[in-house]
């Protein structure tokens, strides 16, 4: 299994909300990104928290402009371009860059409707827009892997299977029918995947750099594939350097540039990541899901489970089970 695949194996999208938005100039909404502190991501209003959305987007009429911060210039979007941007951005659209934007709050869709009315009467620009909200323990990994920013131009290759899954999602959305709260985080999964693989088929720069660069490196991409083929493997720097046919420092030392942890940090954590999913449900014992991720002890993997997430692992399985259980009765994802 390569990393990537893993990763898209072992996230989590909770839930989608899709609205479709109809703005005439002058118009501009601002997504602010909260501060969130990294034991506040696992208490049980986390899965409310903004820092949790990633926001999707596709221009079907019109033109308009994307700033995020920390990218120094706006970006013009014309129809057919779609983007996807990192849990806990900071950015905003508007039909000019010098327009002032107001916050989405505003724009919120009333009394359950899709369809977002906006604006000063002007030239219209409609967007299929939406938020995917990860699961608590996914928002991490997916930080790790996306830019802020990826964009899929209209002439990209991939764009065409983008607008397909959009469609699809928005006619689910706008007519609900028996099995639609399945089909909908379906494709949500798929739209995100499809936006992930249309980046790294784009050979932008982003992919020049962290998580993405360490996995298209030679050598620390051999190691981190072996990672994660093998992650319940008893790993040593050693072991992983030969996998990466370097020396055991220079491994160590290039590990930690590209990816800002030493590899038995790296380690740990996905171990951490991929027990979630395991603990979800009670149909595998403790110490089962030890041994699977590379514990001998159900002791030794709770210590490690609580230093990484912040809780027991049986704490975190009755946090999941309650939270699966309110889903469920309240009707789902919206």
């Amino acid at each position: 299994m390569d990393p990537i695949t893993d990763v898209f194996q072992t996230m989590r999208v909770a839930s989608v909300v899709h609205a479709r938005l109809e703005a005439t100039a002058p118009w501009g909404l601002m997504h602010q990104a909260e501060v969130t502190k990294e034991a506040e991501l696992h208490t049980p209003a986390a899965g409310n928290s903004p820092s949790q959305l990633a926001h999707f987007g596709m221009v079907s009429r019109g033109n308009c402009w994307l700033s995020v911060e920390g990218m120094a210039d706006p970006l013009p979007l014309t129809g057919g371009d779609c983007f996807l941007l990192a849990p806990g951005s900071t950015y905003a659209l508007r039909d000019n860059p010098r327009t002032r934007a107001h916050s989405f709050c505003e724009a919120a869709p009333k009394n359950g409707a899709n369809v977002i009315h906006y604006g000063g009467g002007g030239v219209p620009t409609t967007l299929i827009s939406g938020w995917f909200r990860f699961g608590e323990t996914s928002v991490k990994p997916i930080k790790r892997l996306l830019p802020k920013l990826i964009l899929v131009k209209a002439d990209q290759a991939q764009t065409l299977a983008l607008h397909a899954t959009l469609h699809l999602l928005a006619s689910e959305m706008a007519e609900p029918a028996p099995g639609a709260e399945v089909m909908v985080n379906r494709l949500a999964d798929i739209l995100f995947i499809q936006c992930v693989r249309a980046h790294i088929a784009s050979s932008s720069d982003t992919c020049k750099s962290g998580w993405l660069r360490a996995i298209f490196d030679p050598r620390i991409g051999a190691a981190l594939k072996a990672m994660h083929e093998r992650v319940e493997n008893q790993w040593t720097v050693e072991t992983l350097a030969a996998a990466a046919s370097m020396s055991r420092s220079a491994f160590a030392l290039r590990f930690k540039e590209l990816l800002g942890e030493t590899p038995l940090e790296y380690l740990t954590n996905w171990r951490m990541y991929k027990a979630t999913g395991l603990l979800q449900g009670n149909d595998r014992k403790l110490f089962e899901v030890a041994k699977t991720v590379g514990y001998d002890s159900d002791a030794a993997f709770s210590k490690a489970f609580k230093r990484v997430l912040g809780m027991p692992p049986r704490e975190y399985r009755q946090r999941s089970t309650a939270e699966a259980g309110s889903e469920v009765s309240g009707g789902g994802a919206a």
